[in-house]
């Protein structure tokens, strides 16, 4: 509203002008609907006068039952003060003329008046995302939009976020520190708590984290016999997703790919020993697909029995967890025996050690040496690009880490920060003359990959929703699972590693409130002891041979649905383009470890080609079976129940009309 006054004392308006207020309170009749039927009443002052000689203020009152609304503590008065407690409005802002009101002689400081500013405006973001923003929210929220079957698509993944994450967002970007700075810091510090860990460090994306993280391993920091130096070899899997390989190839060492088994889509644990090389194999880099967990306890024993880094990609799997016998735990470092006889020590609310079941739990991404996460819209939480490496227990790797995020720079200040050494011109490194200044020394070859400040505001808000976001996609992988069920003529279903089954109407499924670690009941397990607990990032169907449509058929029919699916990602990567291009250019930049045992690159090309045409059997049967069978659908929780229901029905229809 604008109240204005026909006419204006020039020696009134000369002091006006001339006199800075913003920040000083006034009085005056605030309108309900016009002045007479207003009510006499205080209010700060939040701008100096424009050209007409207008100026902003907020309603001031002395009730506390306004959520908009902040209260003026004594520490904020620069002089005088209020006769009772008051609060200020964000949310009541006029636009008034000087002769409408009467200055008082009280004040606050310029930043009391900077904090209600943002507070409107962070007021005025959160009423614009709960308008146009309403087909992001989560799918259990009732002011979602409305899914209209047929019209509306229903996305494989997606944002979900609500106002909080847009305030959040506008709000640092009014501080605009921009690059890496305090919401970064504090979000590395609740990331590193969640999971766990010694320390997180912010990337540009999963795909940098992964980067980062194999290129800390590079170090000539460590000894020589842990550092991966070019033609060592690192153990990986082939099926997956590109960039958790090809770091390894860009730092010049060689991937060594071992089969998936297509039940968990994870990597077949009996080909590991068949994999290594005394002397050559230094780490081993995987993922845990979908969200599911792979078999950690076998992973690090052989790791622990031979020396060698563990990465984990934990990029699809934010919020799993996997569970052990204690002793087993104990044998392999993760927990001491003080620990296990009491509490267990971990800030993590993942992590647990039931006594009575004699079981160890934690998330995945704090058992390897590092860890990756990607915080890309389809993944458990986002800040749109992003991701980031955790150093699980050797702090030591959190330098070298930061130094190839970091340009590659042998100091450790943080950004906008001098001489955290304390010797900032006291090293003498390299060939440089002593006293060389710190911040401009360079010990590796490094990238400049940190994502931006605002980005980490969002992230903050996500990490607040996780445990309800985790549960969404527990609840929504059970909804399809039992959906489909009878479908299994056509289709075989995924299972957590270490289950030998599904329960079906026999178990006990999640339903909205329940604690996610009941989702266990819905399997039956092995005899290792060991179990995982899924945050699953898809459902993946595998069409069985013999049926009357392929994979690529369904997922046609799904698309024109405007049902969003995806393949396994890149399927077995040694039959991408860029795998077979690299068997002509460099033939021993890796090795496959077969059926029968490592394969040559020559030997490789003939078993591929020989498979493609079905005169042999392929050399990584799974892999190729993932490629040629499986998609998989969204569990995100942006998913509704109505888009669930959608989802089934078509995929029945389409199954019945063979």
């Amino acid at each position: 509203m604008h109240l204005s006054s026909k006419t204006a004392n020039s020696s009134r308006s000369f002091h006006f002008f001339n006199m800075p207020i913003a920040g000083t309170f006034c009085r005056f009749r605030w309108p309900y609907s016009d002045l007479e039927g207003g009510k006499n009443r205080p209010a700060l002052i939040l701008s100096e006068p424009d050209d007409l000689g207008d100026v902003e203020v907020a309603m001031v009152t002395s009730s506390e039952l306004h959520e908009n609304s902040i209260a003026i503590q004594e520490s904020d008065y620069q002089s005088g003060i209020l006769p009772k407690r008051s609060f200020v409005r964000v949310d009541r802002i006029l636009k008034v003329r000087r002769d409408v009101f009467d200055q008082l002689a009280v004040s606050v400081h310029g930043g009391f008046v900077r904090s209600v500013r943002r507070a409107i405006i962070g007021q005025g973001a959160r009423q614009f995302s709960r308008g146009f923003h309403t087909e992001n929210r989560p799918g259990d929220d009732p002011e979602r939009a409305p899914f209209i079957a047929g019209d509306t698509t229903v996305p494989y993944a997606g944002r979900v976020f609500t106002e909080d994450e847009v305030e959040a967002a506008v709000g640092s970007t009014l501080d605009f520190w921009l690059t890496l700075g305090p919401e970064g810091e504090a979000f590395e510090k609740e990331l590193a708590a969640l999971l766990g860990v010694k320390h997180s460090l912010l990337v540009n994306s999963g795909s940098s984290a992964n980067l980062v993280a194999l290129s800390a391993l590079t170090t000539h920091k460590l000894p020589d016999h842990r550092r991966i130096q070019p033609g060592d070899e690192v153990i990986t899997v082939a099926a997956g997703f590109p960039t958790t390989v090809a770091p390894i190839l860009q730092q010049g060492a060689v991937p060594v790919f071992i089969d998936n088994d297509p039940a968990t889509g994870n990597a077949r644990m009996d080909q590991l020993e068949a994999a290594f090389v005394p002397g050559k194999t230094k780490a081993v880099m995987m993922a845990h697909t979908l969200g599911n967990p792979f078999d950690l306890g076998v992973v690090l024993a052989f790791c622990q029995q031979h020396d060698l880094w563990l990465i984990e990609d934990n990029c699809d799997a934010l919020g799993c967890t996997y569970s052990m016998p204690v002793e087993r735990a104990i044998k392999l470092g993760l927990i001491t025996v003080e620990e296990a006889s009491g509490k267990l020590k971990s800030s993590s609310p993942f992590a647990s050690l039931d006594l009575d079941l004699g079981t160890f739990t934690a998330p995945t991404g704090s058992f390897g040496d590092l860890s990756t996460q990607s915080f890309y819209p389809p993944h458990h939480l986002t800040m749109g690009e992003g991701g980031a490496v955790s150093i699980v227990r050797r702090p030591p790797l959190k330098t070298y880490a930061e130094s190839f995020r970091d340009w590659g720079r042998d100091c450790w200040c943080p950004s906008g920060k001098d001489n955290t050494c304390n010797k900032r011109f006291g090293w003498q490194l390299g060939e440089l003359p002593e006293g060389y200044d710190h911040k401009y020394i360079y010990s590796h070859l490094g990238y400049n990959l940190k994502p931006l400040d605002p980005q980490a505001a969002i992230g903050r808000q996500q990490l607040k929703k996780l445990p309800a976001f985790i549960d969404a996609r527990k609840r929504n992988w059970e909804t399809l699972r039992r959906g489909l069920a009878d479908l299994d003529e056509y289709f075989q279903f995924s299972l957590p590693t270490h289950a030998t089954g599904w329960r079906g109407v026999e178990g006990t499924s999640l339903s909205a409130g329940e604690t996610a670690s009941t989702s266990d009941l819905n399997f039956n397990w092995d005899s290792s002891g060991c179990r995982t607990n899924p945050s699953w990032f898809g459902f993946m169907l595998r069409v069985r041979p013999g049926s009357p449509f392929s994979h690529t058929a369904l997922g046609r029919h799904l698309d024109e649905k405007k049902i969003g699916n995806r393949m396994l990602f890149g399927g077995n990567l040694l039959r991408q383009p860029v795998f077979t291009q690299l068997r002509k250019d460099r033939p021993n930049s890796f090795r496959v470890v077969g059926e029968d045992g490592p394969l040559t690159a020559s030997e490789l090309q003939l078993q591929l080609s020989a498979s493609t045409s079905g005169a042999a059997p392929s050399p990584l049967p799974g892999a190729d079976e993932i490629m040629h069978t499986a998609l998989f659908l969204g569990t995100y929780p942006g998913l509704t129940p109505a888009m669930l229901d959608y989802e089934i029905e078509t995929i029945r229809s389409f199954v019945k009309s063979f």
